[in-house]
């Protein structure tokens, strides 16, 4: 199948093609990197093999963290949402490791902020019940670490900031407690809120910038550039999630929302 720019309205443009294929997006050119790769936890979706052994499963993450390394301009951030560990099939320190491929790769660390979902059910796992043979220990948090490719301060861009001073306050705290998203809700097998990227967005990047989502599933990143006067760009494999995350940017952020229904309208009808 032929890739193809899948929808492209006031800034936000959805690139239905693959990380590691696409053309589409110049060298030096993106200002944040927000994404959340595949856990590799066996979730089923559409395209992408989510059970690769454990050695397989880091190497494809270097390879793409690779490219996004080149698509960043030298005062760009990467905001990285990865498991803080992974117990199944095995106790893995997924974080650090990816962390630590991350910096192989180039980028250089500035900090890992802890997003509390509030969701224990789901992650809890006590192994040996009430014995010390074999018990397990789960943290219900996940991980945004926080990088850059050369220097930390930003010099390119506006230069204009729209965060409060209240959510400065609140968000340079290391700790973030907001809920994960419905996959019901959505209709994508493993989202996260538009919460996450917003923060990320307002906190790291000025009004305008350039923002790239290279795994962007159902559209949350979009959804908050748009929301935030950035532009964005997300990369999706699957046409079905690329479906899905233009109709959210219909429905939710209410993008050219006339126009498109119009042009909808007219291609059924006409």
């Amino acid at each position: 199948m032929k890739r193809k720019i899948f929808f492209e309205e006031e800034g936000i443009k959805i690139i239905n093609d693959s990380i590691f294929s696409t053309k589409e997006i110049p060298e030096n050119s993106i200002d944040l990197i927000i994404t959340s790769p595949p856990y590799n936890l066996d979730i089923k979706y559409n395209t992408h093999n989510d059970k690769l052994a454990y050695k397989q499963y880091l190497e494809f993450n270097k390879k793409w963290l690779s490219i996004c390394f080149k698509f960043l301009k030298d005062d760009g951030r990467f905001c990285f949402n990865i498991p803080l560990d992974k117990n199944k099939n095995g106790q893995q320190s997924v974080g650090a490791d990816l962390t630590v491929i991350a910096k192989e790769v180039g980028f250089k660390y500035h900090s890992t902020i802890v997003w509390n979902e509030g969701n224990i059910s789901r992650k809890t796992a006590w192994g040996s019940w009430l014995s010390a043979s074999a018990p397990y220990v789960i943290a219900p948090v996940e991980l945004i670490v926080v990088l850059y490719k050369k220097r930390w301060k930003k010099t390119s861009g506006s230069k204009k900031s729209d965060i409060s001073r209240k959510e400065f306050m609140e968000w340079t705290s290391g700790l973030w407690t907001f809920p994960g998203e419905s996959k019901k809700r959505v209709g994508h097998p493993a989202p996260f809120p538009v919460e996450l990227p917003r923060r990320c967005i307002k906190l790291f990047s000025f009004v305008d910038d350039v923002i790239l989502d290279p795994f962007v599933g159902s559209g949350s990143t979009l959804i908050a550039a748009y929301q935030n006067n950035r532009k964005a760009i997300g990369i999706e494999i699957d046409t079905n999630y690329c479906e899905l995350a233009k109709k959210r940017l219909i429905t939710e952020a209410h993008i050219n929302e006339k126009q498109l229904f119009e042009e909808e309208y007219y291609a059924q009808n006409y």
